[in-house]
């Protein structure tokens, strides 16, 4: 098992596509985006000749309404560990995270959960003040997940998650990372951002909006989704909503080039070129 990782626009896709043709891999992909059925231009998924062309899994598994987290992609990938697989990821986070383990969770029955949609930061920092420090009072998804643990086994999360050590879901995977100079990925961002316009990225995100009717949702809030709703506010005209979206693009490459810098120890960093001679042409 390989993972290749890189910054968004560095060629990853194209990379795995080209190693999956090669020698017979499978494509895990661990896209924050793709992930999305019908955000297909804002998540410059591989298109549906290249998707036929390779077994993709972790695109199109679910609609911008449901909801994910990391659980989703590790239960994607245990149905599929024992086959050649490629993983690749711009959400390198959800990488780290299958390599560091994770916590086993207690069964959350329903009645719990709606329960626990009741409290709020506050009660979360009376029984966990430590834990609730660690979170935003607005980040009501983790509010509401440490309510449900202590609500399910009358425990702490802080002191549930001492109990219950997190366990590596992936244990043996070479990492090879696409290193690229942020001005070149810059120039790299503004022809994709442009392509995105010329196959219609205005038009989806209409549709997107209009079909659910909820810019909260994780999808409608993406880099090059929420400017083009900002667009129909009136917040920008065509030309700088494009600038927007590459300025915003290039600062999520950033965050996307520290992280892998800094939680990767041992992976294999290269130029797109050179790991392609590498993976490619020496092996």
């Amino acid at each position: 098992m390989i993972a290749l990782i890189g910054p968004t626009a560095s060629g990853k896709s194209d990379l795995a596509i080209k190693l999956a043709l090669k020698y017979g891999y499978d494509i895990l992909s661990l896209d924050s985006l793709s992930i999305y059925k019908e955000v297909d231009i804002a998540s410059a998924k591989p298109s549906i000749d290249e998707l036929n062309l390779v077994k993709h899994y972790g695109i199109n598994e679910i609609y911008p309404n449901e909801k994910f987290d990391v659980m989703k992609f590790i239960e994607i990938y245990q149905k599929i560990k024992d086959k050649k697989i490629i993983i690749v990821g711009g959400s390198s986070f959800y990488l780290k995270a299958m390599l560091s383990g994770i916590s086993p969770m207690p069964k959350i029955t329903e009645e719990i959960k709606k329960e626990a949609k009741k409290y709020n930061w506050e009660f979360l920092e009376k029984i966990d003040k430590n834990y609730a420090l660690q979170i935003k009072p607005q980040d009501n998804y983790r509010i509401e997940k440490g309510i449900e643990i202590y609500l399910s086994t009358n425990t702490p999360p802080t002191k549930y998650f001492e109990q219950n050590p997190p366990k590596p879901i992936i244990k043996n995977c070479n990492i090879y990372e696409i290193a690229v100079d942020r001005n070149i990925l810059r120039e790299r961002i503004k022809i994709r951002t442009q392509k995105m316009f010329e196959m219609g990225l205005i038009d989806e995100v209409a549709y997107l909006e209009s079909k659910y009717r909820d810019r909260n949702l994780p999808a409608l809030k993406a880099i090059g989704v929420k400017e083009v709703l900002e667009y129909f506010n009136g917040v920008y005209d065509k030309k700088t909503l494009q600038e927007k979206i590459v300025t915003n693009t290039a600062r999520l490459a950033k965050r996307q080039q520290t992280f892998n810098k800094t939680q990767f120890s041992g992976k294999i960093s290269l130029s797109l070129r050179d790991l392609e001679d590498k993976l490619l042409k020496n092996n």
